[in-house]
């Protein structure tokens, strides 16, 4: 493994273990009033598009890190759908 992907992959896991607080709470409390759904929608897209890209160049550090994401983002997302438009619980 060489300096720039550990560098990537230091960086990954940076990006992606910001997304684990957010996605506790808002399985914990179902409150998601105070997020944004424009942002996760266009977010989320953007992640997908990375993951994507990192499987179209064969990149160890971007398929990992927005696999990650992807999923933390989705769940994000989802909640939003789900809590604050009356289907959830």
């Amino acid at each position: 493994m060489n300096g720039s992907t550990i560098v990537g992959l230091t960086a990954a896991a940076c990006t992606t273990a910001a997304f684990i607080p957010q996605a506790v709470k808002v399985i914990g409390t179902r409150d998601t009033r105070s997020l944004s759904l424009p942002m996760y929608v266009i977010f989320t897209f953007g992640i997908f598009l990375w993951l994507i890209y990192g499987l179209l160049i064969r990149d160890y550090p971007i398929m990992v890190a927005n696999v990650i994401t992807l999923a933390f983002s989705s769940v994000i997302l989802v909640s939003i759908l789900r809590y604050r438009h009356g289907t959830g619980p």
